[in-house]
C-alpha cells in the first residue's frame, strides 16, 4: 500500500495549472456531451498511448502482434517524430503510455524517449514481457525516469508460461525482473513503479496462489490480475477461465457467453485519450488494434485539427448513438469507465 500510494503522490506531483484546466474541461465536456447526446469536445488529450512499434519476440494467440497479422503496415516509431509529437502536446499531456501493439524494448530508441518525455515531466508507463531486461537495459530503464512499468507474467512453470507466451523463457521474465529492482535499489530510485500482471486465462488460473508467493520474492512493488480479451467468446473459448471473478465473460442459459460489463452509449477514451500508432496515424482507443478506425494523420496534419476535427467528431457521435454497431465497441469493457 506504502509502495502504491508514492506511487500515486509520483503521479500527482506531474500536475501543473494548465494540465490541471486541461482535466476539468475534459471531463466537463464528457458529461455535458454524455447528458446532452450532442459532441462537445473543449480540451486536448491527457492521456496519449504512443507505438514504439508492432514488433515481438514473443507469438501470444490473441495477440496481432504475436500472430503477425496486422493488415496495416509494420515498423519502429521515430524519435525525431516523437519529439515533435511531445513539443507539441506536452503541455496538456499529463500521462504517457508507450505502449500500443509490440515489444517496446525492441525498439533501439525506446529509452531515449522514455527520458525525453520524463524531461517535460510526463507520467510514464510502459508494458514489457521482460525477455529484454538485461543489466544494460534495466540500469537504463531506472536512469529514463520511466515511472510506471508492467512485466507480464503468464505462469510459475515454464509450461504453463509457455501456453499463452509461445516462444517466451519464463526463466528471462524472473531475471529480467529482478536485474530492474535490482538497479532501483543500486541507483537509489523509487521508480519506476514496478507492477508483475498475471493475465489470467483456463491454463493458468491455478497457479494464482504461486504468483502471489514469486511477487512477494521478487519484490516487486504490485502485483495486478488481468481478464483476457478474447476474440472468439461467444461460442466459448479455452482461454476463458472458470474463476467468474477473473472472467470478462459469462455463460447464458443457452450455453454461449456474453460480456459480464454493461456498455453504454458513451465512452469516456473517446474525449481524453487517443493512440497514435508508430508511423503517426491517429485511432480512437487500444480496441483498435489494427488501426480500421483512422481518424487522421499526423504526417500531414496538425494534431489539435485531427482531435477536433470531423472525422473525430463524427466517431464520437456514432458512439452517443450506439456503441453496439461499432465492431472495436463490441468486445470492451473499459471505455465506458471514467479514468482517474
Amino acid at each position: 500500500m506504502e509502495l502504491q500510494l508514492k506511487d500515486s503522490l509520483n503521479f500527482i506531483s506531474k500536475l501543473s495549472a494548465r494540465r490541471s484546466l486541461n482535466a476539468i474541461k475534459l471531463y466537463s465536456s464528457y458529461y455535458l456531451s454524455k447528458w446532452s447526446g450532442k459532441v462537445i469536445q473543449w480540451g486536448v488529450p491527457m492521456t496519449i498511448s504512443m507505438e514504439p512499434t508492432t514488433a515481438c519476440n514473443l507469438r501470444c494467440p490473441e495477440c496481432p502482434s504475436g500472430l503477425r497479422s496486422f493488415s496495416r503496415d509494420t515498423g519502429n516509431l521515430k524519435e525525431d517524430f516523437f519529439r515533435k509529437m511531445m513539443d507539441q502536446l506536452s503541455d496538456d499531456l499529463l500521462y504517457l503510455i508507450f505502449y500500443f501493439q509490440g515489444e517496446p524494448y525492441i525498439n533501439p530508441a525506446f529509452l531515449d524517449m522514455v527520458a525525453y518525455a520524463s524531461k517535460k515531466k510526463i507520467y510514464t508507463i510502459s508494458s514489457t514481457n521482460g525477455h529484454f531486461l538485461n543489466d544494460l537495459n534495466s540500469k537504463k530503464t531506472v536512469e529514463s525516469g520511466l515511472d510506471r512499468l508492467i512485466i507480464s507474467i503468464d505462469g510459475t512453470t515454464q509450461e504453463v508460461y509457455e501456453s499463452y507466451r509461445k516462444e517466451g523463457k519464463l526463466e528471462n521474465v524472473i531475471a529480467g525482473t529482478k536485474n530492474l529492482v535490482k538497479w532501483k535499489k543500486k541507483l537509489n530510485s523509487n521508480t519506476p513503479h514496478i507492477i508483475l500482471q498475471f493475465l489470467v486465462v483456463k491454463p493458468n488460473e491455478h497457479q494464482i496462489p504461486e504468483i502471489k508467493k514469486l511477487a512477494k520474492v521478487l519484490e516487486v512493488d504490485e502485483l495486478k490480475f488481468k481478464t483476457a480479451q478474447v476474440y472468439d467468446y461467444k461460442n466459448g473459448n479455452p482461454l476463458i477461465p472458470d474463476a467468474d471473478n477473473y472472467s470478462r465473460y459469462r455463460k447464458k442459459p443457452d450455453g454461449t457467453y456474453e460480456l459480464k460489463q454493461f456498455v453504454s452509449n458513451s465512452c469516456w477514451k473517446l474525449w481524453h485519450a487517443c493512440v497514435i500508432t508508430w508511423d503517426g496515424v491517429v485511432v480512437p482507443c487500444c480496441f483498435d488494434k489494427d488501426a480500421k478506425h483512422q481518424l487522421g494523420d499526423l504526417k500531414t496534419d496538425h494534431f489539435r485539427k485531427i482531435w477536433h476535427g470531423n472525422a473525430y467528431n463524427s466517431f464520437r457521435n456514432s458512439l452517443l448513438k450506439g456503441r453496439d454497431q461499432i465492431d472495436i465497441c463490441e468486445n470492451c469493457s473499459e471505455g465506458c469507465k471514467v479514468w482517474a
